[in-house]
């Protein structure tokens, strides 16, 4: 679904209405990690890229003198395929057919000293949803790692075959928390394996009440304006971003989904609207903003739906940052938002850092 149908749904209920709400106090940012917690993993970098021959490039950057690799099949794994030991700060390739095949490879970065890294490519190569990948392996601010294989970001899942269906299931999925409105959940119900909890977190529900916390009108102007001047390919788009801020139901969504990937515990999560990129896409930069990674980086993560969709103009920056900008407006910043919007207590985010990040 474009996110101006948010918008539209958000104005017109404004105009019936002309219902609004005044931003709530603002919150002490969270608590950050222990020293100590914070320089187990050495790594200042690292990425896994799997080659269109199957293959894997690997690279890293660490005060350690050397680093051991292992290939391994699941991220919680200690043992698998040795791959050999390289420079503190290297790169290894891993050419086509050394590895056989299976769900997913995940590299295991182990130095001379210090706690070890787990990185793999992004995505699982589902042909029925390009979208679907991993939002874990970044850095965040304070030198923690997202933990990989925990958590997906997709577009709809209504496509998948039987294959795709198994690989989900070999790599430990539990849930699906579904962002789209009821048409869109109609027209294309999720196809999952037995065994995966579905949740919904519509972003447009009407069922929490038609109310804003600011003047809808002017968050259209302002939307516009800024559209304008940023030069957007799609005023739709620039108008939606800012809704999934300003209206309140949208925080429900957004709340359930940040507390569902917390509380799911048995396995690994995956959440999606229909092209896995603009309620997603928020969604994504909610989560690893409450992790403590860096905007530079959700940016980048924003922007690889470019890449995966195949669709170089898919999402354009600006409608990103409009959201941000929104959440500044109205909260005056994003852990405010977080606390009087999303309704998330210390205790939740604490949670949901102690089971994501590793370091």
């Amino acid at each position: 679904m474009r996110t101006h149908r948010i918008a539209g749904a958000a104005l017109a209920a404004a105009l019936l209405t002309g219902t609004a709400m005044a931003p709530a106090a603002l919150a002490a940012p969270p608590a950050a990690a222990p020293a100590a917690a914070r320089s187990a993993v050495p790594f200042t970098a690292a990425t896994a890229a799997r080659a269109a021959d199957g293959g894997y490039a690997l690279s890293w950057a660490s005060p350690a003198a050397s680093v051991t690799v292992t290939a391994v099949t699941s991220p919680d794994a200690t043992t698998g395929t040795a791959l050999g030991t390289a420079a503190g700060t290297g790169s290894l390739t891993v050419p086509a057919g050394t590895l056989p095949e299976a769900g997913r490879w995940y590299f295991r970065l182990v130095p001379d000293s210090g706690g070890p890294l787990v990185v793999a490519d992004r995505s699982l190569g589902l042909e029925s949803a390009r979208n679907f990948r991993d939002i874990g392996g970044y850095r965040t601010t304070d030198g923690r790692w997202v933990r990989s294989g925990l958590v997906y970001r997709s577009n709809k899942l209504s496509s998948l075959t039987d294959a795709e269906q198994q690989r989900l299931l070999s790599q430990g999925l539990t849930l699906d928390v579904d962002l789209r409105n009821a048409q869109e959940r109609h027209d294309d119900p999720d196809r999952l394996p037995a065994g995966v909890t579905y949740q919904v977190a519509d972003v447009v529900s009407l069922s929490h009440g038609i109310r804003f916390h600011d003047s809808a009108l002017m968050t259209l102007a302002q939307a516009i304006a800024a559209g304008l001047f940023s030069g957007s390919s799609d005023l739709g788009q620039s108008i939606g971003y800012p809704f999934m801020v300003d209206f309140v139901g949208a925080d429900y969504a957004f709340h359930d989904l940040v507390t569902a990937v917390t509380t799911n515990t048995s396995g690994a999560t995956v959440f999606h609207c229909s092209a896995g990129k603009d309620r997603t896409g928020w969604g994504t930069a909610v989560l690893l903003t409450l992790l403590g990674v860096p905007r530079e980086t959700v940016e980048a993560d924003f922007l690889a739906s470019n890449q995966y969709t195949g669709n170089p103009k898919a999402v354009e920056l600006s409608w990103l940052r409009a959201a941000f900008a929104e959440v500044d407006h109205i909260y005056g910043d994003f852990a405010a938002y977080v606390r009087d919007g999303l309704k998330l207590d210390a205790a939740t985010v604490e949670t949901l850092r102690a089971r994501l990040l590793t370091g």
